[in-house]
């Protein structure tokens, strides 16, 4: 190959890097600049916003801030729709209608939907592209098209603890107790009591904790190693930002 031909390959190959890393680094910074925290919380004015809480850039479909409050260190992935109401620019009254508790986690694509309350208790790990809503459509007039049907809507109450795997569905009036696990894919509705485990559509209990007796049927797995005692909320934080939000994987 002639000389000329190897220095202009390797001067398009040196530009293909140089681009690539700026691209990356303008995308870092991007990031960095668009995500909403207490401190930076852009055009988004929810009605409290905890210490330590992220929202990664970009952010899905969020309106209804006033009546949404989000409890410290939480971690809100890309694309994760937040709404508080049926549409935007609506007056909800004086109390919150989306709460979350400290140190929750949303996966990338998550969507919680709000027309009535809807509370996620501390410490709950959702999975990405997990769909949480407080409404449904209903079909009881055969004549009209069901979208054109005023939707029902239910309290939805998911308890501290749990963990929600991907692409999970918890349907209106759901009401999950604490550190219940939710399989991927599982469609949650009615009540599940503390420390079980659901899956299937419609969810089922498969596993469940009794005092005496431990998980029931028993664990097939070993025990995990614990978090080791000392690490803080700010760590665990870290370690999912940015690039790093998606969440917890399915169950």
């Amino acid at each position: 190959m002639p000389k000329n031909r190897n220095t202009f390959s390797s001067l398009a190959a040196w530009r293909r890097r140089v681009l690539s890393r700026a691209v990356h680094r303008g995308w870092r910074w991007v990031q960095e600049s668009g995500a909403v925290t207490a401190e930076h919380p852009g055009r988004l004015r929810f009605g409290r916003i905890g210490a330590g809480t992220r929202l990664a850039f970009p952010q899905g479909t969020v309106f209804g801030e006033p009546w949404i409050e989000l409890g410290a260190h939480c971690v809100i992935g890309e694309q994760v729709t937040l709404t508080a109401g049926l549409m935007p620019d609506l007056d909800l009254g004086s109390e919150p209608i989306l709460t979350l508790g400290d140190g929750v986690v949303l996966g990338r694509g998550s969507h919680v939907v709000a027309d009535t309350t809807v509370t996620i208790g501390s410490d709950t790990y959702c999975g990405p592209y997990v769909y949480i809503t407080s409404t449904n459509h209903s079909y009881d007039d055969p004549h009209e098209p069901v979208g054109r049907q005023w939707p029902r809507m239910e309290p939805v109450a998911i308890g501290p603890g749990c963990w929600i795997g991907t692409g999970a569905v918890i349907l209106p009036g759901a009401t999950l107790g604490r550190n219940v696990v939710v399989a991927a894919g599982a469609v949650v509705r009615g009540e599940v009591p503390d420390h079980a485990v659901v899956a299937g559509a419609p969810a089922r209990v498969v596993r469940s904790w009794d005092p005496e007796k431990g998980w029931q049927p028993p664990l097939r797995t070993p025990a995990p190693v614990p978090i080791p005692s000392g690490v803080t909320p700010e760590q665990l934080l870290a370690l999912a930002e940015p690039g790093e939000t998606s969440g917890p994987s399915g169950s």
